[in-house]
């Protein structure tokens, strides 16, 4: 019996926003991008700008991405539509079995899943996801490198090119696609780990790493962030998304 085809030859999801400010539970989403790729197939990219809803862009959000709170006003679609269609697009890959690759999955799935309960929205999370996330697999299997791990940071050290400037949506998505698929073949038991299990071990490496985070933090300061985290998203606190 042939044995499974691995991961690394499949195709991966890559999914990306950039909002509106970084308080998951009171920030919205701006733009949204899901893009197929990679498994021998054309890379598919959708990519949704919404209106807001009625809230505002931050000064700093915007001097990251570019945005502002009049042309996300002029030019975007109904908030509420633009995160049905991505957390419908996502739980249908889900559906077929495709993992989602998310840098920083916590902030973009938490982001996510906030707007789905503001919006009455389905949860991606009845579609049980599979979530590969290169910011934790780098981490955990390079943990002692010196430097950043933003996600341009990982492109250069992968040799992954990004077609495009970063905090745009669609070109971070596709950008950590590559990031995980080069992890995937460096280290080549991670590229034959089934991913179902792949997850449940980047819960555990989150886990392990944050409490280090948290560990040198007391060290050094003599206390630590003690806000809830939990990987891949963060649960809602009472009130939420309202």
């Amino acid at each position: 019996m042939n044995a499974p085809l691995p991961w690394t030859r499949k195709p991966l999801v890559g999914f990306d926003l950039e909002t509106s400010g970084l308080d998951v539970d009171e920030d919205r989403i701006v733009t949204g991008s899901v893009v197929r790729w990679g498994g021998g197939l054309p890379t598919e990219a959708r990519t949704w700008r919404s209106d807001l809803g009625g809230a505002e862009i931050s000064a700093d959000a915007t001097a990251i991405h570019g945005i502002t709170t009049e042309q996300a006003r002029a030019l975007g679609d109904p908030a509420d539509l633009v995160v049905a269609a991505i957390a419908g697009l996502l739980a249908w890959y889900a559906s077929q079995s495709l993992p989602i690759v998310v840098m920083n999955a916590p902030f973009d799935l938490t982001m996510l899943e906030r707007e789905c309960a503001r919006y009455g929205v389905k949860s991606v999370w009845d579609s049980t996801p599979v979530v590969l996330d290169p910011w934790v697999l780098d981490k955990h299997l390079d943990r002692y490198r010196k430097g950043k791990r933003r996600l341009v940071d990982l492109c250069h050290h992968y040799r992954v090119r990004m077609e495009g400037g970063a905090h745009v949506a669609e070109v971070d998505a596709k950008a950590a696609c590559g990031v995980v698929w080069k992890i995937g073949n460096r280290y080549p038991w991670i590229g034959r780990q089934d991913v179902g299990e792949l997850h449940e071990m980047q819960v555990r490496w989150a886990r392990e790493l944050r409490d280090e985070w948290m560990a040198w933090q007391v060290e050094r300061f003599g206390s630590c962030d003690e806000a809830p985290y939990e990987w891949p998203f963060i649960p809602a606190p009472t009130g939420a998304g309202t």
